[in-house]
């Protein structure tokens, strides 16, 4: 199955989006509704023009470099944009594999609410998020807060989705994800490359998610979709000269190796909810983690709960303020995290699979 006779050649026929100069014009002006924009309509026609000329010929990454020594084909020319993500993941790596540096812990606030835009209060996530930093302080873990609430609330701060290139082909994913920024689509703004880093350096993480429609938060979803090129994803594009698709089948029909980037790093979970749903999204975050090879810090650190159940959602931060069970499980929780961090370090909590690998990779 390695010739290039019996590589499938990837399946096409879904209609085309390109648009029309008209639409497109259209759709790049609309963000400029402003009246303060009409002394300057002139000048945002002639960008409007330059955008246009990028977008109908795919210039997706203008500015790029030989990918030089280290690489499959050196001088395929590689995105400076994916280069300087690539050098930033191995700076992280580094400083979670140097045993003198401090622990540390990654805080994901999973919840989209914020006071900061439409909701006009914070979230009970960013609450619980805060209780578990203070306890992970006070064990001596350095603590790096995500606010995925931000995606909501501050300009220009964006995740794109993920475009499923992993179910093309394994190969076809590259860690760090090169599917953005592209320039050509306007698809930028994208903030998994600097997060990539966050959960690299990171000794654990702990994540607290709402229950959105008996789901995690759409924020938090759109992070995990694109935390896909962790968990096997290709570390050298060049393999398959960016994005080949059947390049990257035959890559994968080859023998691909799975590499797990994130593995070994131990975790905490809380979902919390107000009517139901709170257990299927712990399960579903506790699973996707220990799918990647992460693990669990303990039988205490994977909580989902209730917070003023069924009363009126007005009162909700009241409720959470009586709820003191809570808010000490989320204390015990961090706690754990913190225990099984040193523990791991120490060698003292050892990975069970290691050396091991199934024989169905996803």
């Amino acid at each position: 199955m390695t010739d290039a006779a019996k590589t499938p050649d990837p399946r096409r026929g879904m209609p085309s989006p390109e648009l029309s100069r008209a639409e497109f014009t259209a759709r790049f002006l609309s963000a400029y509704q402003d009246p303060a924009f009409d002394a300057v309509r002139a000048a945002l026609d002639e960008v409007a023009a330059v955008a246009w000329d990028g977008y109908i010929k795919g210039r997706k990454s203008p500015v790029t470099r030989k990918a030089g020594p280290g690489y499959a084909d050196p001088d395929y020319d590689l995105s400076i944009d994916w280069i300087a993500a690539r050098a930033a993941i191995e700076a992280a790596q580094a400083r979670h594999d140097d045993a003198r540096g401090p622990l540390r812990a990654l805080l994901v606030n999973g919840s989209s609410r914020s006071e900061h835009t439409c909701p006009g209060e914070m979230s009970k996530s960013w609450r619980l998020t805060m209780i578990a930093e203070e306890a992970l302080k006070a064990a001596g873990i350095e603590t790096n807060v995500l606010d995925l609430a931000r995606l909501a609330s501050e300009y220009g701060r964006e995740i794109h989705p993920c475009k499923a290139c992993f179910s093309t082909a394994a190969a076809l994913c590259h860690w760090p994800c090169s599917c953005y920024p592209n320039y050509s689509l306007g698809q930028v703004h994208d903030w998994m490359n600097d997060i990539y880093p966050m959960w690299v350096e990171a000794h654990g993480i702990f994540i607290v998610t709402p229950v959105n429609w008996y789901q995690t938060s759409s924020s938090l979803k759109l992070m995990i979709d694109r935390l896909v090129c962790a968990d096997g994803g290709n570390p050298d594009p060049t393999l398959t000269h960016g994005k080949d698709p059947k390049k990257a089948k035959a890559v994968e029909l080859a023998g691909w190796d799975y590499p797990r980037h994130l593995a070994g790093r131990t975790f905490a979970v809380v979902a919390h909810g107000d009517v139901e749903g709170a257990e299927n999204v712990r399960r579903s975050v506790a699973d996707w983690l220990k799918s990647m090879k992460l693990i669990p810090a303990g039988p205490d650190a994977e909580i989902d709960r209730y917070i003023g159940y069924f009363e009126p959602y007005a009162v909700s931060h009241d409720a959470l303020d009586k709820d003191q069970d809570i808010q000490a499980e989320v204390r015990i929780a961090a706690e754990e995290l913190a225990r099984a961090m040193q523990a791991r370090r120490d060698g003292r909590l050892a990975s069970t699979d290691e050396g091991l690998e199934g024989p169905r990779q996803k």
